[in-house]
C-alpha cells in the first residue's frame, strides 16, 4: 500500500482552514498570502470577525401552560356544550377551562367565580394567547386565543368555538403562570 502524503492546509479569513492535496500546497501558500494581504494590510494582524449565535429553530422551546392549554382547547372545537360537563366529550365554559389547563398540568376549580381569581391579573392591552378572560358579569369564562378572539364553550345549542373578545366584555383576565 503506498504512504498517503500529508495535504496541504489553507487558511481563508472569515472562513477558517480547508485542507488540498499536496500537489495544489505550492499555489495555495500564493493565494493565502494574497488572502492576508487583501484582509490585513501591512504590519497589521487580520481582523477578527465578530462571533454570531444563531438560535436552533427546531430545538424544543417551553411551551407555557397557557399556550398547553389552548392548544387542547383548539382540540374540542366543535365539542358540545352541555351545562355541568367538564369533557372530554362536551363542556361548560368553566369546564373547558379546567378541562384544557388539566392537560397542561394545571389543576384550576371548577367555576367561572373562581377562575376568576387565579393566576395573575392581566389588563386587556397584555392579554397573550393562552390567558383566562372572565365575562358576562364573572358568570362566563374562556381562553384567549390571540387576534381579539375567545376560545368557549358559549351556551347550550353553540358548540365549543371561538368569539370575539372587546375590552368593555372584560371583567377579569388572568394569566397562569
Amino acid at each position: 500500500m503506498p504512504a498517503l502524503s500529508q495535504a496541504a492546509t489553507i487558511n481563508i479569513p472569515g472562513l477558517g482552514n480547508f485542507d488540498l492535496p499536496p500537489e495544489l500546497e505550492q499555489p495555495a501558500q500564493q493565494v493565502e498570502k494574497q488572502l492576508q494581504a487583501m484582509v490585513a494590510p501591512q504590519g497589521q494582524a487580520a481582523p477578527q470577525l465578530p462571533s454570531v449565535e444563531f438560535e436552533n429553530p427546531f430545538s424544543q422551546q417551553q411551551q407555557s401552560p397557557g399556550n398547553i392549554a389552548l392548544d387542547a382547547a383548539r382540540g374540542k372545537v366543535g365539542a358540545q356544550y352541555n351545562w355541568g360537563a367538564a369533557g372530554p366529550a362536551s363542556f361548560d365554559c368553566s369546564g373547558l377551562v379546567q378541562w384544557a389547563y388539566r392537560q397542561a398540568g394545571v389543576e384550576l376549580p371548577r367555576t367561572s367565580f373562581e377562575q376568576s381569581h387565579v393566576g395573575a391579573p392581566v389588563s386587556f392591552d397584555n392579554l397573550q394567547a393562552g390567558d383566562i378572560v372572565i365575562t358576562n358579569g364573572g358568570g362566563h369564562v374562556g381562553i384567549y386565543a390571540g387576534n381579539g378572539q375567545l376560545l368557549n364553550a358559549v351556551q347550550s345549542g353553540t358548540p365549543v368555538s371561538y368569539t370575539q373578545l372587546s375590552a368593555d366584555d372584560i371583567v377579569t383576565a388572568r394569566r397562569i403562570v
